[in-house]
């Protein structure tokens, strides 16, 4: 699926200036930036401060523009490793103390906004995206410096704002009254004789998740996993059955493969059962415009499989008094489509026949920063210029190919390397013949330097032949995609 971009923005702490040096930005997959370290009781409060954007402009010009803050129930963000990070993205958060200008929490994220910039629209006309970010509720004044870079990742522009923790025009939102239910959790908890409890709750019937009430945040380790909120579009308050089993269906999806099945522990996913007034998603070029919850509708940027929204604020929204850290929107629909951005949102749909494929795939995008390893004979643009190594882990121009997967490539590999002509065709490929899917599948581990990838044909490069961010015909992520997940994970939930 045609991802749109994940976004970049960079760290440079510069403590006695308060400056942000864009020359100096920018740090690998797998590395961290050298700071102190932060200790989380010293500047915050277990709250979560919302921040909403709006970010605007075209081809040319593009700015931030600060819309509203909101104070909201507990953290459910990481503790330790707080000024540091661990990707770029196309975007940053930087956070500094007021008092002493230490920067004290980071958070990099890519936006529909920059993605949209690289569409011919916005060469002619100006378009509004909105975004929203949590961070840790501060016990002081702060300053956050919002950062968007571009292909180069050049900044093209930034902001930066004076938060006051005392200040009267901080909304304190809580629970909406939208009722969310955890469809797993994770983390060690026991049963207070010793044991180990079931991480998947009990008040369903037969998964169907007709639940009865009960304390939803009972026995649920916040601390220790990452948090992942499933948002219902498309589903009307009869059809929260089905959304429920919809939510199981992506969970077993998610953790049937690794690195998911052995990191399952280090997630908790809670299942937010937002009633839409009509069934099923908006199709613009069909005509049909539904009463949703998420703004989500397909014909994203004029195609017609992208499935997205640019209404973050009420995403976010949706989300109130819900403890989370990733959002994935579950659309009601059969037809193929989604999306995922960095940091921000992963978009599927529920009833096609790859859905599973597809939201994972997605999940890919969103969660882990990956980059789509496919490409397009007709792509006009081009998303990877060859001066500029991505900050993805997953792809490569050669500008900088140590600082990706150079210690995983097998002795004498050539670079760049030549497709395995036994490697079945995906798109001829019987996937009842047991033999080639088993070659098929055994093409997603063969690390290499291959050419196509990043939506270009010639100039960008994946690791493998094959893998889930390339196609969904293959069960595994590659090698190269399977340790980047791992390192996140890592780095999220590290004490």
């Amino acid at each position: 699926m045609k991802r749109r971009i994940s976004l970049i923005i960079i760290l440079v702490i510069n403590v006695m200036t308060f400056a942000v040096n864009a020359n100096e930005r920018g740090t690998n997959e797998g590395e961290s930036t050298a700071t102190d370290d932060v200790i989380f009781d010293d500047y915050f409060i277990d709250k979560t401060l919302r921040i909403d954007y709006i970010m605007a402009g075209d081809a040319n010009n593009q700015n931030i523009y600060l819309s509203e803050l909101k104070q909201q129930g507990r953290w459910a963000g990481r503790k330790s490793r707080l000024a540091e990070k661990f990707l770029n993205g196309n975007g940053q958060l930087t956070v500094r103390d007021h008092a002493t200008h230490k920067v004290i929490y980071v958070w990099t994220f890519s936006t529909l906004f920059q993605e949209w910039l690289l569409e011919n629209e916005a060469k002619t006309v100006g378009r509004a995206f909105e975004a929203s970010y949590n961070i840790p509720f501060p016990k002081s004044a702060i300053d956050i410096t919002v950062s968007l870079t571009d292909k180069h990742q050049k900044v093209m522009t930034e902001m930066t704002h004076t938060v006051k923790p005392n200040d009267i025009l901080i909304r304190q939102i809580g629970d909406n009254g939208i009722p969310f239910y955890y469809v797993w959790k994770g983390g060690a908890r026991t049963d207070g004789d010793g044991g180990t409890k079931e991480n998947e709750p009990r008040h369903g019937k037969n998964r169907n998740y007709v639940y009865e009430e009960y304390d939803a945040m009972a026995d649920v380790n916040l601390t220790d996993c990452i948090d992942l909120a499933i948002v219902a579009e498309g589903y009307t308050e009869a059809q929260m059955g089905k959304f429920y089993a919809d939510c199981q269906r992506a969970v077993d999806a998610l953790f049937a493969h690794e690195p998911f099945t052995s990191l399952k522990d280090k997630f908790n996913v809670v299942a937010v059962a937002a009633p839409s007034m009509d069934a099923g998603p908006s199709v613009p070029h069909k005509g049909a415009w539904k009463r949703g919850t998420s703004g989500a509708h397909y014909d994203t940027f004029y195609s017609d499989r992208y499935l997205m929204s640019q209404e973050m604020h009420r995403i976010y929204d949706l989300l109130s008094g819900v403890p989370f850290e990733h959002i994935m929107v579950l659309v009601n629909s059969n037809t193929y489509g989604g999306g995922g951005i960095y940091n921000q949102v992963t978009f599927s749909t529920s009833d096609h026949p790859t859905f599973k494929q597809v939201f994972v795939h997605e999940f890919g995008h969103s969660y882990a920063g990956l980059a789509d390893e496919y490409a397009y004979d007709d792509q006009d643009s081009e998303w990877y210029p060859s001066d500029t190594e991505p900050w993805e882990p997953n792809v490569t121009t050669l500008k900088d190919f140590n600082s990706k997967w150079a210690d995983m490539m097998p002795k004498k590999q050539p670079i760049p390397t030549p497709l395995d002509a036994g490697v079945p065709d995906f798109k001829k490929i019987d996937k009842n013949n047991k033999k080639d899917m088993t070659k098929l599948n055994a093409a997603t581990q063969v690390v290499g330097v291959f050419e196509g990838a990043g939506y270009q044909t010639k100039g960008c490069y994946r690791p493998a032949q094959e893998c889930r961010m390339k196609i969904n015909e293959v069960e595994n992520f590659c090698p190269v995609c399977t340790r980047a997940i791992r390192r996140i994970t890592e780095f999220y939930t590290a004490k």
